[in-house]
């Protein structure tokens, strides 16, 4: 997005109950499974989710006591949480499928280590990072925003609030910010559909969600009343996998930066820390959100380059869009190089990820988050290199 003049930008967010994030939700349960199981399991996982059928394929490597059947049941598990139980898509009528095989030795050769070789990259690929000062989470505020309201409104319906009664898990959002040299000031237009019971009216839906909307959004960045568009197709009762088909992986922008940012093009959900498609973006928004969070720049795109079965990145480029305070890119990813192993291994190692951590991030977005201590989660968002690179330069 551009530093000066006025303009708007927009981003998405869909919720968990979006037939592509159902898809991603399960993925992200099996690969979890394994690496409960074994934390050096090797997870390829793919699902396809249509009416009351479900289809989980790809390639493994683990431990032969995660059985297809165990895998099956919690897929349906999954499913239940979110909260499907309607007639074209229930958790205990839908029928499903599990074609997970065996992990290709070929790629195997190349991932693993062996004598003299470090482990390997997962494939080959482009990763990208991003951070900017727009939001506290050092987030884009079009997508923070948008993933927000999303969240609020998921929150209540779980815990059955009256004030969302009726409302069922099928749902997207888009807002669209006002940019002046740079800045968000405020929403022009928001959009929200969201899948509901047939008794409900659209106006009834559009008072229950419009405080939830504006609550989400800083005080006075409310758009007119005129360009808030609930459901504006109309009906939607028929909605979730019921509605349309949903598969893993077709979220990656409302996964990452919602446009804001570049992406590679590789998906996360379903996948092991071995691929870098994943670790490696997490990486690199780790590293560019401790850039910012020191405080070296406004904002900061990285990308790192792989070759697979080559553990060494070929490639890492910093931009700092102009808004680096006096340094030098060149030095930055020097200084980062010294402070980060950006090998697959070291990047598993640094960000801890041999674990059973990401069911959480098969939804509202694998960035911006709140690491939890606790329970291992969204390590990649801690700004623990902050005072390492402060001194690095001086600050």
């Amino acid at each position: 997005m551009r530093d000066t003049g006025e303009y708007l930008f927009t981003s998405e967010s869909v919720s968990e109950g979006h037939p592509d994030k159902v898809a991603d939700r399960i993925s992200d349960t099996v690969l979890d499974a394994f690496l409960a199981a074994d934390p050096y399991s090797r997870v390829a996982c793919e699902t396809l989710v249509t009416t009351n059928r479900v289809v989980i394929a790809g390639e493994v490597r683990g431990p032969g006591s995660v059985t297809a059947d165990y895998l099956k049941h919690l897929a349906r598990l999954a499913i239940h949480d979110i909260g499907y139980e309607q007639e074209g898509f229930h958790w205990q009528n839908a029928h499903v499928e599990c074609h997970l095989h065996a992990q290709s030795a070929h790629i195997a050769q190349g991932v693993d280590a062996a004598g003299n070789k470090d482990e390997g990259a997962g494939d080959q690929g482009i990763m990208f990072g991003y951070a900017c000062t727009e939001t506290p989470e050092l987030m884009p505020a079009p997508l923070y925003y948008a993933h927000l309201i999303l969240r609020r409104i998921s929150e209540l319906r779980r815990i059955g609030h009256p004030s969302v009664k009726g409302l069922l898990p099928d749902a997207k959002s888009q807002v669209t910010l006002r940019y002046v040299d740079g800045k968000p000031v405020g929403a022009t237009s928001i959009v929200l559909s969201t899948q509901h019971e047939a008794h409900l009216e659209q106006s009834q839906i559009k008072a229950m969600v419009r405080p939830l909307i504006e609550e989400a959004l800083p005080a006075g960045w409310m758009c007119p009343e005129a360009e808030l568009y609930v459901n504006p197709t109309g009906t939607f009762v028929i909605g979730g996998p019921d509605g349309d088909c949903g598969l893993t992986g077709r979220k990656i922008i409302v996964d990452t930066y919602g446009g804001a940012a570049p992406h590679g093009g590789g998906a996360f959900s379903g996948k092991d820390p071995t691929k870098v498609d994943r670790s490696a973006a997490y990486a690199a928004r780790y590293v560019a959100k401790n850039v910012v969070a020191a405080g070296l720049a406004e904002k900061c795109t990285i990308q790192v380059s792989y070759a697979i079965g080559v553990a060494k990145p070929l490639s890492v480029y910093f931009d700092l869009h102009g808004t680096g305070r006096d340094i030098d890119e060149v030095k930055l990813a020097k200084v980062v190089d010294g402070l980060v192993n950006l090998s697959p291994r070291g990047i598993r190692e640094h960000l801890h990820l041999n674990r059973p951590i990401y069911v959480p991030t098969s939804s509202y977005g694998h960035f911006g988050r709140t690491p939890d201590a606790e329970k291992g989660t969204f390590t990649w968002e801690k700004t623990d290199l902050v005072d390492e690179l402060k001194r690095a330069f001086g600050r």
